[in-house]
């Protein structure tokens, strides 16, 4: 047998330091990743919050144009009470108009005031408030809506 040791050499380095830079594909498929995932948690929560404000839109355009209709806005501006403000859903009264005011560029007059305050009180057949009473309301409901959702 030959002996082939003598003909080995020894292993030398590159002379220059190996760069990290391109990185590899896997990076740059995390990276695509990433950003696809940052943007559809994105448009998932503008579709969610815009559906939100469709589907209260829709709720109140449903609201008839009589004292219960008054009562089902006081209902939905309730309901998107808990939804958004938790800690205005045990408002009553006052509170609940100057949470209602503070929360919108527009706010109610004194008469629609009284319309969302007593509608759930008030009998249906009565004639204390006017269609353009409860007109109003749903104008500031529609507001409050689109500047709260």
């Amino acid at each position: 047998m030959t002996d082939n040791l003598p003909e080995l050499r020894d292993i030398h380095l590159p002379t220059y330091d190996v760069s990290a830079w391109p990185p590899a594909m896997g990076w740059y498929w995390l990276l695509a990743a990433l950003i696809l995932a940052f943007s559809v948690y994105k448009v998932v929560k503008f579709l969610r919050r815009k559906s939100a404000k469709l589907y209260a839109k829709h709720l109140l355009g449903a609201a008839e144009n009589n004292i219960s209709g008054a009562a089902q806005m006081s209902e939905i501006l309730r309901r998107i009470c808990v939804y958004r403000y938790p800690e205005a859903v045990a408002l009553s009264g006052e509170q609940w108009i100057e949470f209602l005011n503070g929360k919108s560029k527009i706010k109610m007059n004194e008469k629609t005031v009284n319309l969302l305050q007593n509608a759930p009180y008030i009998p249906h057949e009565s004639a204390i408030f006017t269609i353009e009473d409860v007109q109003n309301l749903r104008k500031f409901c529609l507001n409050w809506i689109g500047e709260n959702l």
